[in-house]
Order: structure tokens, then C-alpha cells, then sequence
């Protein structure tokens, strides 16, 4: 019996939910809960499907860059590199995992609209891709760097293509009012670009976008690939300048819950190549090479989170709630913006889905959910509970709020199941605490 997440979900004949065959009450026995459970294998399925997207659409002139935001841990980047999928990084703590990971810095482009002295010089001295640029400040800053390094160093910058994604406003980046990029049509971007020109030790290479994340939206999509390449050649002509990449950002769409529609990565990418053929044409300019950030997209629904259930407290006239042993620290998004979550009794999840219930994180604030008025198993104490889509966004946003320890993370690969984040310890909570 498969469950409509993905075909790599499946129910056992002793009912427990399971990963790639691997069953996941065993996991929760061997690894303790909480903890967050990765398929390998729909990873690299994803790195896959998009690669074939781009290149049926672009032919050999394409990157794909995993988002590292979404999840950043050093098992990330060696199925990365088999797959041949490039990363973009926004720190320079992500950098340095990759850099830890022995990912190749050329295959890397650092984002962010605040890079610090540090992160730059890393970066530079790491020999990274590119670098892109959300300030005019970044530009004396890296310049400094670079000259007094004797070394050029290849730069995009972000533009605000003025399209608004159809998203919670906190992950809508595309709009013109967003602290992230320059607006085309108050002449800040191609400001930005003389400016950039102006300075010796940086190679100017391109653009970027990104209208924002969790948008299922075609037309977005096309929109601002319009806008872009319009733009795109707009500078090259008006600058009497040749640039040869435009990267368009990710915000793919996942399905979290049952009656969300995302679509295909694949509809995506082949609204953007339909619209760049047709201005290609219109223009007379060959498309450059063309760059996706997929993030949520590629680990999102490739992850769920192990829950034990602790008590169970029914209010008459209100809730029921199932209380779990993590929440907010392992996963903020419902207090951040309400996010939603499909949930199952990992040990009887070919039970009906019998009861509305509210799952209740273990902290000491009443926002502390994981999900709210859901339908699933009537849950009792000692249940393993299965939160579904919990990839991305989840690990790498999680914090030791009531100073609770991380939860580990742990790799489903080729049948077996392997810790490839180990659980924190209440040493390592201490371990820089000095009196």
C-alpha cells in the first residue's frame, strides 16, 4: 500500500509505515525520537528529474545548485557531486560544511544580503564560483578583498523582477518591496551594474532572481524568466558588455499536505524555456547558461520527523492534544507562519484516519505546535508518530530552545538506515558556556 507523499513511503504488512522498506518504528527504536529520517535514494531521484528537466529545455548550457539552506549537513554534498548538482550557500557556516564535505568551491555561489568582511575573505580564498551581490557596499568590500589578494572574483547581483509570488508574505522575495536585490524600474539594478563595471578586480558574470518559496504558480515562474532575460539583455546592450549566465532561483513547490496541487518541477522549468526560446528569438540573442536553486524542492518531501508520543489531553469543547517529545526546536514553521503538516501513528498507520487531533510540541509556549486540527490514527501514549515533509526547513532552522538537544539526523541508503547527524548531548549544549 504506498501513501500519496511519494512511492517511497509504503505500509508493511505489520502496518508500520516505512521508508524505502526500511520500517520506521524500528528506526525510532534504534535512534530514539526525536529524530528527522532522509531517503537517499528520492534525493538523488530529484537531482535527477531536474537535471533532465534543464537540459530538455536548455541542452548542455544549465546548473542545477541545491539551495544548501534548506537542509546543510555534510552528507548532503557527496550525493550532490554524483549527481552533478552544483550548491549555493548564504553563510559562512554552510560554506564551511561544503568546503568540510570536500565539495569543489567552483561548483559553489555565495548568496546573501549581508556578507560579512570574514565570510567574503573565505570565500575568496576558497576559490568559490561567484559571488552574488545584494550590496553596493559588497562591492567596495569584495573589491578591497580581491585587490589586496591580487585575485579577480566572478560576480552576479540579485534583481527584484517585481513579480509577486503567491506565498506567505515571510518567504515572498520577488516583489519590489523586499529587503533582498535591486528593482528594475527605479533604475537601481542598472545602476548597480555601471557600478560594479567600475571596479578591477570583479568579473562581472550575470543576474539573479528569486521570487520567492513554496510557490506552485506557473505563471511566476514565467514571469519573471521574461523579465529576466529581457533585462539581461537590455545591460549587455545598453553597457556594451557580454555576460553569459542568469541564475532564476528556485521556490518549487511541495506538497505538504493531501489537497495541495504543486504540480511538476518539470511544468516549471518548461514554462521558463518556453519563454526564453520565444524571447531568444524575439531579441536575437542566444539564452546564456541558465541556473536553478531547487532547496525545499530536492529534500523537503525526501524527509519526516519520529515523534514519541508522551500523553494525550482531551479538552472538552476544545482540542484533543497529542503531545510529542520535540516541536518547536526541531521545527519552528508552524510558529513562524503557520505551516501545515500530514501526519501518521508510524505503528498503526494502516488504521483509519479516525480522530481530529492537534500535535503539541514538549516547550514552554503555547505556540509550540507541529500541526493543528489534523484527522489522523486516534494517538495514545508510547505511540511513534510520523510527521511527513519535514526535509527541509526543519534541521536547518532547529535551535536548543529550553536548551533541548538537537535531534539527529538519519540516512535511509540502499535498505539500511545510518546516523549521518549524530543526536546532541546536554555536553554539547555546555561545551561553550564559560563562568
Amino acid at each position: 500500500m504506498k501513501h500519496y507523499y511519494s512511492d517511497h513511503f509504503t505500509i508493511g504488512e505489520n502496518g508500520h509505515i516505512c521508508m524505502d522498506g526500511v520500517d520506521l518504528v524500528t528506526v525510532a527504536q534504534d535512534f530514539g525520537t526525536p529524530a528527522y529520517v532522509m531517503s537517499e535514494s528520492q534525493i538523488r531521484e530529484n537531482c535527477r528529474a531536474f537535471t533532465e528537466a534543464m537540459k530538455r529545455n536548455f541542452g548542455e548550457r544549465y546548473k542545477v545548485a541545491y539551495a544548501s539552506k534548506a537542509l546543510c549537513a555534510k552528507f548532503m554534498y557527496p550525493i550532490l557531486a554524483s549527481e552533478g548538482v552544483h550548491a549555493d550557500v548564504v553563510s559562512g557556516g554552510e560554506l564551511y560544511t561544503a568546503l568540510q564535505a570536500g565539495f569543489n568551491p567552483k561548483h559553489l555561489h555565495f548568496h546573501g544580503n549581508n556578507k560579512t568582511y570574514k565570510e567574503l575573505v573565505m570565500a575568496v580564498d576558497c576559490g568559490i564560483g561567484s559571488v552574488i551581490i545584494d550590496a553596493f557596499e559588497e562591492v567596495d568590500l569584495l573589491e578591497t578583498i580581491c585587490a589586496s589578494k591580487g585575485v579577480h572574483q566572478r560576480v552576479l547581483f540579485r534583481v527584484k523582477p517585481g513579480v509577486h509570488a503567491d506565498t506567505h508574505e515571510f518567504i515572498s522575495t520577488g516583489q519590489n518591496d523586499s529587503k533582498f536585490g535591486f528593482g528594475i524600474e527605479d533604475g537601481e539594478a542598472m545602476r548597480l551594474a555601471k557600478y560594479i563595471l567600475q571596479h578591477e578586480h570583479l568579473d562581472f558574470a550575470g543576474i539573479h532572481c528569486h521570487i520567492g518559496s513554496q510557490v506552485f504558480s506557473v505563471d511566476g515562474f514565467a514571469r519573471a524568466a521574461k523579465i529576466m532575460f529581457d533585462f539581461f539583455c537590455k545591460m549587455e546592450q545598453e553597457l556594451n558588455i557580454t555576460m553569459d549566465e542568469m541564475i532564476i532561483g528556485g521556490g518549487f513547490g511541495i506538497r505538504y499536505m493531501p489537497e495541495d496541487e504543486p504540480g511538476t518541477f518539470g511544468e516549471k522549468l518548461d514554462a521558463m524555456g518556453k519563454v526564453m526560446r520565444e524571447e531568444s528569438a524575439r531579441l536575437g540573442r542566444e539564452i546564456p547558461e541558465i541556473v536553478i536553486e531547487p532547496g525545499r524542492s530536492m529534500v523537503g518531501a525526501a524527509g519526516c520527523t519520529l515523534y514519541t508520543v508522551g500523553s494525550v489531553r482531551d479538552i472538552k469543547d476544545a482540542r484533543s492534544y497529542v503531545s510529542v517529545d520535540g516541536g518547536l526546536p526541531d521545527n519552528p514553521r508552524f510558529a513562524l507562519y503557520q505551516a501545515k503538516y500530514d501526519a501518521v501513528v508510524a505503528n498503526r498507520a494502516d488504521a483509519p484516519r479516525d480522530k481530529l487531533q492537534t500535535i503539541a510540541g514538549r516547550c514552554c509556549e503555547s505556540g509550540d505546535l507541529v500541526a493543528r486540527d489534523l484527522t489522523f490514527q486516534t494517538a495514545k501514549a508510547g505511540d511513534i508518530l510520523c510527521v511527513f515533509a519535514t526535509g527541509a526547513y526543519n534541521y536547518s532552522m532547529a535551535s536548543n530552545y529550553n536548551r533541548v538537544p538537537r535531534a539527529p539526523i538519519v540516512l535511509i541508503s540502499d535498505g539500511k538506515a545510518r546516523e549521518v547527524v549524530r543526536r546532541e548531548t546536554y555536553e554539547d549544549l555546555v561545551r561553550n558556556d564559560l563562568i
